[in-house]
């Protein structure tokens, strides 16, 4: 097994349990302890754990720090992709959708160029530019306004009212953080709001979140788990996850080879969302 293959896996594990012992990768992945040491040196360094005495845990974020959209746009690329991918086959010709701030939304922009009659709310700029670009002139795009944050979305007073005034058929929703007690959360107060509003204006709620927005917890929470229809995430997604989610919503996991994709959750999958 190469580095990038023990690295992907000791992640994996990482994701599932939150820590990780030297001792067990040892064993699980046939090597010695100097090479995962050395694994998990590499690992930190990139930020995507923390060593701890024996083995490594999960970074900790503070609460209300807020990446910026081209730090989060390059992490779990091929995630994202097919996640975008899996969640644009959710919507029918002819709906009305709103589409909140985030990069997994964005994936999401960028597959529905084919969908014929879409009439779209969004309060992100790049959402609304990805859709722009695709060419569909019966496409109608409508952009909130407001004051935009660090992920280039468009937040606050004038953003709210927007979405208050408007209804939709289904809110695709991106989070920052996603977990069983704390719910659907955002590091950002005014961001919080306008999800909020964005939330209230659809009869049906889809998130597109990848595996590692579970169990992350942030500032304001703007969602229960509760409040999900459908979940669309990837394979990687903790398995604990797949059951708290599963138990309030459909669970849709993309991967390279979507079209496939294995669900869970009382009623499956949707065909579709108008």
């Amino acid at each position: 097994m190469l580095a990038p293959q023990r690295q992907a896996q000791i992640l994996t594990d990482l994701q599932s349990s939150g820590g990780v012992r030297v001792s067990d990768l040892v064993r699980k992945l046939g090597v010695s302890d100097m090479t995962i040491r050395r694994d998990l040196e590499a690992l930190a360094r990139r930020g995507l754990l923390e060593k701890v005495h024996g083995g490594a845990t999960l970074p900790v974020q503070p609460v209300s720090e807020e990446p910026g959209f081209v730090a989060k746009s390059a992490r779990e690329l091929q995630e994202k992709d097919s996640i975008g991918r899996a969640a644009a086959r959710l919507v029918e010709p002819g709906a009305t959708v709103a589409i909140s701030a985030g990069t997994t939304t964005w994936a999401l922009a960028k597959h529905l160029g084919t969908v014929p009659g879409l009439t779209v709310v969004t309060n992100s700029v790049p959402v609304a530019d990805a859709l722009s670009a695709a060419e569909a002139s019966d496409r109608t795009v409508i952009l909130t306004g407001g004051v935009r944050t660090p992920s280039n979305g468009l937040v606050g007073s004038v953003a709210v009212a927007s979405l208050r005034s408007l209804h939709v058929d289904v809110v695709f929703m991106g989070v920052h953080g996603m977990d069983e007690r704390a719910g659907l959360t955002t590091p950002n107060l005014a961001e919080a709001d306008t999800n909020r509003a964005m939330i209230e204006s659809g009869r049906r709620l889809v998130v597109v979140a990848d595996h590692t927005k579970w169990g992350t917890v942030a500032l304001a929470r703007f969602a229960q788990v509760d409040d999900i229809d459908v979940v669309v995430s990837d394979r990687r997604l903790p398995g604990r996850a797949v059951e708290v989610l599963g138990e309030a919503a459909e669970v849709v996991l993309a991967g390279s080879e979507d079209a496939d994709a294995g669900t869970s959750g009382a009623d499956g999958v949707a065909e579709g969302v108008s």
